[in-house]
């Protein structure tokens, strides 16, 4: 049974990197991310649960370091205990995300929205608080890509599994490739 996990993941990898487009989705969500940055903006990340936690760490790695040093990069992910307890209490949890874009982005930004199955509600109310500050998106999807994969300016989708943890897996790759990939172009 554990080994189990190993070849599932490995067998989700598989199917991914067979996908030649998905290579070129990263190359330009990363574009868009490095054009952000280079006119003074800043990449907002946003997600739920694990997904919060790999939107904590593609920011921390960005404003910290990755693999080498260099110059802090403007990043923030919507982790704030303190905000995510107001809004969720005075408005509701659906609007946790947007509330916080609603305050802080601003056209040129780029939101990085992860949600495994594509249908997180606050997610989805973080995109559309972003396109209505003119922002771009780029959204980390799994299953089917849910709502989120008609919303996002490029959508990257983990290959269908029954489980979140499959997609996970692959959203961290992703997120290291494109922390990689900003830091090499910047």
């Amino acid at each position: 049974m554990i080994k189990s996990h190993f070849t599932e993941a490995l067998s989700t990898l598989e199917k991914f990197i067979a996908e030649s487009d998905n290579f070129i989705k990263i190359e330009n969500a990363g574009k868009l991310m490095v054009e952000s940055i280079k006119n003074g903006g800043k990449i907002i990340s946003c997600g739920n649960g694990g997904s919060m936690c790999d939107s904590m760490h593609f920011a921390e790695e960005l404003t910290g370091r990755y693999r080498d040093n260099r110059k802090a990069i403007a990043a923030v992910s919507i982790s704030d205990p303190s905000h995510l307890s107001c809004v969720g209490n005075d408005y509701g949890y659906d609007l946790v995300f947007s509330r916080y874009i609603e305050a802080l982005g601003k056209k040129g930004d780029v939101l990085l929205a992860i949600s495994t199955s594509g249908n997180s509600k606050n997610v989805i109310n973080a995109i559309k608080a972003a396109q209505l500050q003119g922002m771009k998106v780029v959204g980390l999807t799994g299953k089917d890509g849910g709502a989120m994969k008609e919303m996002c300016d490029i959508e990257i989708k983990a290959p269908y599994s029954n489980y979140a943890d499959r997609a996970q897996e692959i959203h961290i790759k992703v997120i290291h490739a494109l922390i990689d990939f900003i830091e090499n172009n910047l």
